[in-house]
């Protein structure tokens, strides 16, 4: 059976790219995972627990992350990985969004506006 095309995940939905590119560095635990977003966000973007697991119970059906063995891990914290396939979505949003960014279209937008 082929592996599912990254393509038919996207667009991801914010805090989908957010834990995702949080993760692809190393393996978190759930509050980790909390504050390396509002970290990468200035605050911008901040995750109650609610739906925090909420987010992570979605990736976690859709085989975009997995739980973690992790070494020395605290009694009863859980700890997430970015799958290969996670890997694959994250890394065809990242082409899409360059190249949203890029679009002759979008650059004439910007400038009319940072002009």
């Amino acid at each position: 059976m082929a592996p599912p095309d990254p393509r038919t995940f996207l667009p991801l939905k914010p805090v989908d790219l957010e834990l995702l590119l949080a993760l692809a560095g190393h393996d978190l635990h759930g509050y980790g995972l909390v504050q390396a977003i509002a970290e990468h966000t200035d605050g911008l973007v901040t995750l109650d627990p609610g739906n925090l697991y909420r987010v992570i119970k979605r990736l976690l059906a859709e085989g975009l992350i997995a739980e973690s063995a992790h070494d020395g891990a605290e009694a009863g914290r859980k700890y997430y990985r970015i799958t290969t396939l996670g890997g694959r979505v994250l890394a065809t949003e990242l082409d899409r969004l360059r190249q949203l960014v890029s679009a002759p279209a979008t650059r004439q937008s910007v400038k009319r506006w940072t002009s």
